[in-house]
């Protein structure tokens, strides 16, 4: 069975600077019948665990510690661990002051630029894309054609840089150095909202600088 993409969207709260709003989130889960990954665990913890179902949960990978990402990582990997079998959270070390926010003191396993985690035949390759946050990542799976890019870039631009911790300069030269150096059909499947490709988001760099979107 080779791997496949599937998508649940869980709504609730992100709190930062002070601030809380509502929120729809995607979790996006990578692998086949046998085992799976799941990248972000935002909300609803029981309709994520519902999604894996009996399958083996190899990893909860958060593409950054905003909590409407990582809120339920401790919870998701608890459920699924058992005495033969830990599952990891996996989350860049340049974000671990982020997740103390909502996770304080409770562990995490490093993920960095460059590392591979395979799932059910396919290759989730690491790529540090800071500038939402300090530790953001984007996954990309070749096989798959695929990017998951949480919240550095949507359809229409680059995510967030307005609060702490983020910066503007950094995602866009995470954007113009890293994501747009994919092949342009590559789907980008992000944090929030609707998919898009990078084809159609790379003619439009020089005007999201131009407006410091």
């Amino acid at each position: 069975m080779s791997a496949r993409v599937e998508h649940l969207v869980t709504s609730g709260t992100f709190s930062l600077d002070g601030q809380t709003f509502d929120v729809d989130n995607n979790v996006w889960i990578v692998g086949d019948d046998s085992e799976v990954v799941v990248l972000d665990a935002p909300h609803d913890v029981d309709a994520i665990a519902t999604a894996v179902g009996d399958r083996t949960l190899l990893a909860v990978l958060a593409t950054h510690a905003h909590d409407d990402h990582v809120r339920r990582a401790p919870e998701l990997a608890q459920r699924f661990s058992d005495g033969g079998h830990r599952v990891p959270v996996l989350l860049h070390p340049a974000d671990r002051e982020v997740w103390e926010l909502t996770h304080p003191g409770v562990p995490t396993t490093d993920l960095v630029h460059g590392e591979v985690v395979a799932v059910a035949g396919a290759e989730l390759h690491v790529l540090h894309t800071p500038g939402h946050t300090p530790g953001s990542v984007s996954v990309y799976a070749p096989s798959l054609g695929t990017v998951f890019t949480g919240d550095t870039l949507f359809a229409g631009g680059p995510g967030a840089t307005g609060r702490s911790f983020s910066s503007f300069p950094a995602i866009v030269a995470s954007i113009r150095d890293v994501l747009l150096g994919l092949p342009p059909e590559t789907r980008v499947l992000t944090g929030h909202g609707q998919s898009t490709t990078i084809g159609d988001e790379a003619p439009h760099l020089q005007e999201w600088v131009d407006r410091g979107h």
